[in-house]
């Protein structure tokens, strides 16, 4: 079986750790930035904004988060397996409005630079960080609601082969093609096979055990990054969430090297995030 990078739950680059939130960059590449984020209830992100070139996406892991899309900033109530993503120049903002903790993972497809961005908001580098690819909303409102992907708990395209269940939240076209989104459940003994060639792929364990390669496991809260496939070799179900970005969209070269030596080097920044800057 092909090995993977696996990125422990708890490890990654801790941008914040404050009661009222964290903020855990989990993997760094070109093309697809994914980070975890804790909100305590009465957090908010920035204000309604767009992105010109990326894709900005959110995937509720527990608790409810209120996302605001489109020209007239609906209100969405994202419950947890709910997957929202605001291809470019779709205006988006997100808080918890609700009485209890948050967890949801961000994607950023092409990354655009986004870790760099908090890396220097947080080091009082305002300047380096209006670099980044965040706007305020068009005069015109921006792209319609319905050019954001947005898909409830069990929402998508289902399909079953082989003791492996996937449910497509976002595929193809959506999100301009800049972000595929799998759930995916493997019974016991099942394979889930890798990706495509040219693409970035990171899978987040959801829940149960899966093995990554000789003498390596993924548990629930761990992320595999690179290729490969991965196995469940337990006897419950596991359940995976799928993330993949083309190369092409971030102009990176298609080398694997280019994927793994991003996350071996230390941790080097112990960061405080301290507002509701852009995110």
């Amino acid at each position: 079986m092909a090995s993977g990078l696996v990125i422990r739950s708890g490890e990654g680059e801790t941008i914040t750790d404050r009661p009222e939130r964290t903020i855990r960059v989990l993997v760094e590449h070109e093309a697809l930035t994914l980070s975890l984020f804790r909100y305590e209830p009465g957090e908010k992100g920035p204000d309604p904004h767009v992105h010109r070139r990326h894709t900005d996406a959110f995937y509720v892991l527990e608790g409810a988060l209120e996302l605001g899309l489109g020209p007239e900033v609906a209100r969405i109530d994202g419950m947890p397996g709910t997957l929202a993503a605001a291809p470019p120049n779709v205006v988006h903002t997100f808080r918890n409005a609700s009485d209890r903790t948050t967890l949801f993972l961000n994607v950023h497809t092409p990354s655009m630079g986004f870790a760099d961005m908090l890396r220097a908001a947080h080091e009082g580098g305002e300047e380096d960080a209006a670099h980044f690819d965040q706007y305020d909303p068009p005069e015109d409102g921006g792209r319609p609601l319905a050019d954001a992907v947005l898909r409830g708990p069990g929402e998508g395209s289902r399909a079953v082969l082989d003791g492996v269940t996937t449910l497509a939240k976002s595929e193809g076209a959506d999100a301009d093609g800049q972000l595929s989104l799998v759930e995916v459940e493997l019974e016991p003994g099942a394979t889930y096979a890798e990706p495509a060639e040219g693409q970035v792929d990171v899978l987040y364990v959801l829940a149960g055990r899966v093995s990554v390669a000789a003498g390596s496991d993924a548990r629930p809260g761990d992320v595999v990054v690179g290729p490969g496939s991965v196995r469940n070799d337990g006897s419950s179900d596991a359940r995976l969430l799928s993330l993949s970005a083309r190369r092409e969209h971030a102009g990176c070269p298609r080398q694997e090297s280019n994927l793994r030596t991003r996350f071996r080097k230390p941790l080097l920044y112990p960061l405080s995030y301290g507002g509701s800057g852009p995110v």
